[in-house]
């Protein structure tokens, strides 16, 4: 199983959700997706230092060991291709990829691997509000629902939204972004 095989290989952290829907052969996961992994502590053949970037807050929907939805943030735009890179193999060619990117000015769609990547700006806030928000799910949809089972709702809704993105190539999509300039807050508030 695929979500047992990311496990296996550290490649899931801060993990939320884990599971089988109620649906049979589907599982959601809900978590940190690593996307560079850490380099192996000295001395060691598996210990690795923390991860050196992630797909922050993730939300994936699995079944037939193919990623069929694929939601998170990434800090900057240059992630994508190393996302698209590491997991173009388990990403399956109809997945719904919707994706929140800090510094991108405007919403994009991208096409990489034959998937189109649809790109949100992202300022601030839960990723999982922003995403049940942006696809216009009422928490009344969600009660008495288990967790994983939320990720599903979130998947069934994505399938039919429209992001309203521009279409553009990475390259175009790059003249779309900034410098994130993060506050630092220090001391009791």
């Amino acid at each position: 199983m695929l979500l047992e095989t990311y496990q296996d290989k550290g490649l899931l952290t801060v993990t939320l959700v884990n599971g089988q829907t109620s649906d049979q052969g589907i599982y959601a996961y809900r978590g940190d997706l690593v996307l560079k992994e850490g380099a192996l502590r000295e001395g060691s053949t598996t210990d690795r230092k923390p991860p050196e970037s992630l797909l922050i807050h993730s939300a994936l929907i699995i079944e037939n060991d193919k990623i069929k939805f694929l939601n998170g943030l990434l800090p900057t735009l240059d992630l994508l291709p190393v996302l698209v890179d590491k997991y173009k193999a388990d990403i399956a060619a109809d997945c719904i990829a919707l994706l929140y990117i800090e510094n991108i000015s405007k919403r994009l769609q991208i096409e990489l691997e034959g998937v189109t990547y649809k790109l949100l700006p992202f300022k601030q806030g839960l990723v999982w509000n922003e995403l049940l928000e942006e696809l216009y799910i009422e928490k009344s949809e969600l009660k008495g629902k288990s967790p994983e089972d939320k990720v599903a709702i979130a998947y069934e809704a994505a399938k039919s939204y429209d992001a309203k993105a521009t279409p553009a190539t990475f390259a175009e999509a790059e003249t779309y972004t900034f410098v994130v300039v993060k506050e630092a807050a220090v001391g009791a508030i």
